[in-house]
């Protein structure tokens, strides 16, 4: 902390400077109408959707609430009210770890599946005309292995990437 104080702010230059303002808010945005449009066509928050991918892609459809958290990039106190919520809708039920009493998975119902059925055509369409379509193959490449290096250079600094959202959209 003390190294940071005492050495001399490195400015953006002009280029930088135009590079962060548009890639914040381009992901601002994008960010807001991708929730927007879950929310409308589908009745869930983003997390929500992250959390059913989640677990539809794992053996069984479900994993130990600790896992789900880290895969989810969210804190686990996040994670059980968003588990609840999803209980109450009846998408996901908990259901106890034989090996461990304190542990407990999260289960992602037949309900849940045919939700995750519904919403994902909408929002990977949103996804796709306004990320994907805005970007020749080259720059997804690109946007990719961008993306991958801030996350590995968060991960090397120590900065806790568990939250909010994942790596499926």
């Amino acid at each position: 902390m003390a190294e940071t104080a005492t050495r001399a702010p490195r400015w953006l230059s002009d280029d930088e400077q135009r590079a962060w303002r548009a890639y914040l808010q381009a992901t601002r945005l994008l960010a807001e109408h991708l929730e927007a449009q879950l929310q409308r066509d589908s009745g869930m928050p983003h997390a929500y959707y992250e959390i059913l991918v989640t677990l539809s892609e794992t053996p069984e459809r479900r994993l130990r609430m600790s896992e789900l958290a880290e895969r989810t990039r969210s804190s686990r106190s996040r994670l059980s009210h968003a588990v609840a919520r999803l209980e109450e809708a009846g998408w996901v039920q908990r259901a106890n770890c034989a090996e461990d009493r304190r542990g407990a998975f999260a289960e992602l119902t037949d309900d849940g599946f045919a939700a995750l059925v519904e919403a994902a055509p909408g929002h990977v369409e949103a996804v796709r005309t306004h990320l994907i379509d805005q970007l020749t193959p080259e720059q997804v490449s690109q946007l990719q292995a961008i993306s991958e290096a801030v996350l590995a250079g968060l991960e090397r600094a120590g900065v806790d990437t568990g939250c909010p959202m994942g790596s499926n959209s």
